[in-house]
C-alpha cells in the first residue's frame, strides 16, 4: 500500500450500542403512550351510556307520607323506602364528622377519586393476609353507585362509578355531595337516610344524637345488617368504637371525648309493631291513594294531620281486646293449642333481657299437674297456673257453634295433660314465683267508632280484634243487622210526624200477610211476651218489638227509609216492616253519624278522619271542610235523645249508669239468634259504637245480647275516653215543653194527680183535652182492631 493509500484510508466507524436505560425510558413513553390511550379508549367507551347528571340539581329521593293523631304523634307511615330528607345544616356536626373519618378521610382534598385512599386500602389489605378490611371508595363513588348504578361487583360498573365521581365533584360541592350521600344512604332496619336512621334506633330527632350515637349511625353504612344491634350488639358495639377510634385519629374529637362516649350506654329502640290504631292508618291509606295516587302517597313525603285522638284510640283498642277476650270464654275453652312431647322439649335458658310484666299473654307448656295448681314453662321460666285461675272454663266447645257445641265441664282437673301447650296471662310477679292465669284467643270479632258530633271527626277506630289476623274494617267495611239499635231512627221519624214520647201504641201479637210470598209473618218481642199498651218511650226503653212494628206500620215505612236518608243511613233498606227489627245491614260508622245527628241537636256534619294533608314542602294539598246541616229539627233530636237517656237510666242499658257519672243517651242492638250484637250511645260531644259478632254470622251464644257483649265494650272506652271532655247536658230546645199527661191515654191529667207523669212534647203538639175515663186494659184488643184494620204488605223500595 503506498503512503497515499495509507493516507487515504478512513478508519472504519465503530458500531453505536443502544444502553439499557435508554431502552427502558423509550419502553416507559411507549407504555404511557399506550395505556394512556388504552385508558382514555376505556374510559372513552365506558362514559357513553352513562345516565345524565341533571337530576342532582333537583334531588329528590323516595320519601316517607306520615301520619299523625290529632296532638301530632306519628301514628303510621307509607313508603317504598323510610327515608325524611333534611339539609346538612340540621345535622349535627359530630354525625358528619364521624362519617367522614369513617368512610373518607380525604374527602375535602381529592377529586371523587382517591389514589392515596386507594394505595393506603391496598396495603392494609396486603398486611392482612389478602382479606379485604379496608375499602378505597370515595363518599362520592359511594353516592354515584347509590344513586345510578347497581350493586354488582363488577369491572364495568367500577369503572362507570369512577367517571360519575368525578363528574359529580364538577358540579356539585363538596357540601352538596355530603348532603345528598347522607340522606341516601342505607342503615338497616328499613331506614334510609340519616334522620331514619337517627328515629329507627333511638326515637330521636338529628339534633338531639350524642357523640357516641352519631358514631354508632356512622358504623352501619359498610354493612347493616352485619353491624345490627339486635341482631350482635357487641359486634355493633366494636364497630362504634372502631369509628370513635378513627374519629380521634382524624383529629376531629380527643381522647378523652372518645373514651367518654365508648364508656355511653345505648338505649336502642326495639322495632316492633307498636303503631296506633292500624285499622284506622290503613283507612287513611286508602282514602290517600283515591285522592293522589300511590306514587304521592309513598314516595311524596306527605305529612297527614288526622283527627285521631291518641288517649282515646289506646282506650278503644283495650276495650276491644278485653271486651272480645271475655265473650270468648263465656262461649267455652277450646282446648290446648297443641301437645307436644316433654322427653324432647328444648328449654331455653333464661334471658335476662327478656322480662315478664303483669298482663303478658304468651304460650306454655304443662310440665306438671299438681293437687291444686299445673307448673307451666314458658320461654326460659316456669309459672304457677292455679285451677281457681281457669274457673272461667265451665264449658268445653266441641265445635263452632257455642249454641249447640258446648259441653258443661264437671271437672276443672281433666281439662290439661302433661305436655299440652296453653295460652297464658302473667296475672301477678310475686317474688320468684310468677302466677299464671288461663287464657284464650278469641274467635270473635268486634269493632268500635268514635265521633265528635259536633265536627264529625273521628276521634278513635277499632276494625277488629287483630289487625295482623285480619286487616278487614269492620268498623267501616261491614254490614251487619242492626237490631233494635235501628229503633231510634223510626222514633224519631214519628217525633218528627208530631208525635210523642208519651204517644201510645199497642205491643201485642199480630200476624200480616205477605201477598207477594204468599205467607205470614208474626214478629216476637224478646221472651216471647206482650205488654199492652205502652208509651213510645216505654217501648223504646224496654225495645218492645211488636209495638215497633206497628209504629213503623203507622208512620210509614217509606217515611223511615227517607228519614233515614237524611241523618245519614246509606246503606240499601229493605222496604217492608222487618225493617222494624233492624233486619237490613248498616256499617257500625255509619250508624254512630247517626246519633251524633240526634247528640248535635238534629245537625249533620259528614264523619271524617283527614284534617289536612301537606307536601314534603309544606304546602297544603288538602283541608277538611266541615259543613254542618240541619237535617232534623232541634226538637225530634230532643225528644229521641231524651227517650234514649231513659234507656240508660232504666232500661237496656242500665250497666251504663253506674259507670258513666254525666248525661248519656244510647241503645242496646241485638239480632235473631244473636249473630250481633250492637250498643250504640252518647254525650253532647262524643258519639260511639261497638259491635260484637262473627265474619261468617254464627250464633254469639244464647245471653250474648247487646247489653251483654257490646255495652261492656263501650262502658270501658267511654269511661276512660270521657276523661279529657267536660260533663256537659244534652241542650233542651225553646220549643220543647214538659206536661203533665196520663200514661195510658198521653192526654192531660190533673197536676195534683198522683198517677200522672210529666213528658216532653214539641210545642203545638202537646194535648188539649184532658184524660177521661181510663182504659181498661181487656180493651186493648179493640185498639189493636182499629189500627189493624188493613194488614199491611211488603212495599216495594
Amino acid at each position: 500500500m503506498s503512503e497515499l493509500d495509507h493516507l487515504l484510508d478512513k478508519p472504519e466507524k465503530p458500531r453505536r450500542r443502544w444502553r439499557w436505560w435508554k431502552i427502558a425510558v423509550i419502553g416507559l413513553l411507549l407504555a404511557i403512550v399506550l395505556g394512556g390511550g388504552g385508558a382514555a379508549g376505556i374510559l372513552w367507551y365506558f362514559s357513553q351510556d352513562l345516565p345524565s347528571l341533571d337530576p342532582l340539581q333537583n334531588y329528590q329521593p323516595s320519601l316517607v307520607t306520615r301520619v299523625y293523631s290529632d296532638d301530632r304523634q306519628v301514628i303510621g307511615q307509607f313508603f317504598i323506602e323510610r327515608r325524611f330528607l333534611k339539609p346538612i345544616q340540621e345535622m349535627p356536626k359530630s354525625l358528619t364528622q364521624a362519617v367522614i373519618a369513617t368512610e373518607d378521610t380525604r374527602f375535602f382534598e381529592h377529586p371523587g377519586l382517591d389514589i392515596v385512599g386507594i394505595l393506603r386500602a391496598a396495603w392494609t389489605n396486603i398486611r392482612h393476609g389478602g382479606r379485604k378490611v379496608e375499602g378505597a371508595s370515595t363518599i362520592t363513588q359511594q353516592l354515584a353507585r347509590s344513586l345510578f348504578l347497581s350493586a354488582e361487583r363488577t369491572f364495568d360498573r367500577k369503572v362507570r362509578e369512577l367517571i360519575l365521581a368525578y363528574k359529580m365533584e364538577l358540579v356539585l360541592t363538596k357540601e352538596q355531595i355530603l348532603e345528598m350521600y347522607l340522606n341516601q344512604i342505607y342503615f338497616g332496619q328499613g331506614a334510609y337516610g340519616v334522620a331514619a336512621a337517627s328515629q329507627t334506633y333511638f326515637g330521636k330527632e338529628l339534633s338531639k344524637l350524642t357523640l357516641a350515637e352519631s358514631a354508632f349511625l356512622a358504623g352501619l353504612p359498610k354493612s347493616p345488617s352485619h353491624y345490627s344491634p339486635f341482631k350482635a350488639y357487641d359486634r355493633a358495639k366494636k364497630r362504634q368504637e372502631h369509628v370513635l377510634s378513627r374519629m380521634a385519629e382524624a383529629g376531629f374529637i380527643s381522647a378523652a371525648d372518645r373514651e367518654q362516649a365508648v364508656a355511653e350506654k345505648l338505649n336502642f329502640r326495639r322495632p316492633g309493631s307498636e303503631h296506633l290504631g292500624p285499622y284506622f292508618v290503613e283507612y287513611i291509606r286508602q282514602l290517600l291513594v283515591a285522592k293522589f295516587g300511590e306514587a304521592m302517597v309513598y314516595k311524596g313525603g306527605l305529612e297527614v294531620f288526622t283527627t285521631l285522638n291518641a288517649d282515646m284510640q289506646k282506650a278503644a283498642e283495650t276495650a276491644v281486646f278485653n271486651g272480645l277476650r271475655e265473650v270468648d270464654k263465656r262461649q267455652g275453652w277450646r282446648g290446648p293449642l297443641r301437645t307436644v312431647d316433654l322427653a324432647t322439649l328444648e328449654v331455653p335458658a333464661p334471658d335476662p333481657s327478656v322480662k315478664l310484666a303483669e298482663g303478658d299473654i304468651m304460650e306454655g307448656v304443662v310440665t306438671k299437674i299438681a293437687k291444686d295448681h299445673v307448673l307451666v314453662q314458658i320461654g326460659g321460666s316456669t309459672g304457677r297456673l292455679a285451677f281457681d285461675d281457669m274457673a272461667w272454663v265451665t264449658k268445653y266447645l266441641k265445635g263452632k257453634d257455642p249454641t249447640k257445641d258446648a259441653v258443661p265441664v264437671k271437672n276443672i282437673k281433666q281439662l290439661l295433660a302433661l305436655g299440652d301447650v296453653i295460652e297464658v296471662g302473667v296475672k301477678k310477679l310475686e317474688k320468684e314465683i310468677v302466677h299464671l292465669r288461663l287464657e284464650q284467643t278469641p274467635l270473635v270479632e268486634g269493632a268500635l267508632v268514635a265521633i265528635d258530633p259536633k265536627t264529625g271527626a273521628i276521634r278513635a277506630m277499632v276494625g277488629g280484634y287483630d289487625f295482623a289476623r285480619s286487616e278487614y274494617n269492620r268498623a267501616v267495611l261491614a254490614r251487619r243487622q242492626p237490631g233494635s239499635s235501628f229503633k231510634p231512627i223510626i222514633y224519631a221519624t214519628a217525633m218528627n210526624q208530631g208525635m210523642s214520647p208519651a204517644t201510645v201504641v199497642l205491643d201485642a201479637p199480630v200476624v200480616y200477610e205477605q201477598e207477594e210470598e204468599d205467607k205470614t209473618w208474626k214478629p216476637e218481642n224478646y221472651g216471647k211476651r206482650f205488654h199492652g199498651i205502652v208509651s213510645l218511650r216505654e217501648a223504646l226503653i224496654h225495645s218492645h218489638n211488636l209495638a215497633t212494628v206497628r209504629l213503623l206500620d203507622k208512620v210509614g215505612i217509606r217515611n223511615v227509609i227517607d228519614f233515614s236518608r237524611t241523618v245519614g243511613i246509606v246503606s240499601p233498606l229493605a222496604a217492608d216492616l222487618s225493617l222494624a227489627l233492624g233486619s237490613s245491614g248498616v256499617g257500625l260508622t255509619e250508624l254512630v253519624s247517626v246519633y251524633g245527628v240526634f247528640a248535635n241537636q238534629g245537625m249533620r256534619v259528614e264523619p271524617y278522619a283527614v284534617a289536612s294533608v301537606q307536601d314534603s314542602g309544606g304546602r297544603t294539598l288538602d283541608q277538611a271542610a266541615i259543613q254542618p246541616r240541619q237535617v232534623v229539627s232541634r226538637e225530634t233530636a230532643y225528644l229521641i235523645t231524651n227517650m234514649m237517656e231513659d234507656v240508660i237510666q232504666r232500661g237496656t242499658g242500665m250497666a251504663a249508669k253506674a259507670v258513666i257519672d254525666r248525661p248519656v243517651a244510647g241503645k242496646t242492638g241485638t239480632t235473631n239468634d244473636f249473630t250481633d250484637a250492637w250498643f250504640i250511645g252518647s254525650t253532647p260531644n262524643l258519639a260511639t259504637g261497638a259491635w260484637v259478632g262473627f265474619d261468617d254470622r254464627r250464633p254469639l251464644g244464647e245471653t250474648e245480647s247487646g247489653a251483654h257483649a257490646a255495652l261492656p265494650i263501650w262502658i270501658s272506652f267511654m269511661k276512660d275516653a270521657l276523661k279529657q271532655l267536660p260533663v256537659v247536658p244534652f241542650e233542651i230546645p225553646d220549643g220543647v215543653m214538659f206536661v203533665k199527661v196520663d200514661p195510658s191515654t198521653a192526654l192531660l191529667t190533673d197536676q195534683d194527680e198522683q198517677h200522672g207523669t210529666v213528658e216532653l212534647f214539641t210545642k203545638g203538639t202537646e194535648p188539649t183535652k184532658s184524660a177521661g175515663s181510663k182504659i181498661d186494659p181487656t180493651e186493648f184488643y179493640k185498639l189493636d182492631q182499629l189500627q189493624d184494620s188493613a194488614p199491611p204488605v211488603p212495599v216495594e223500595p
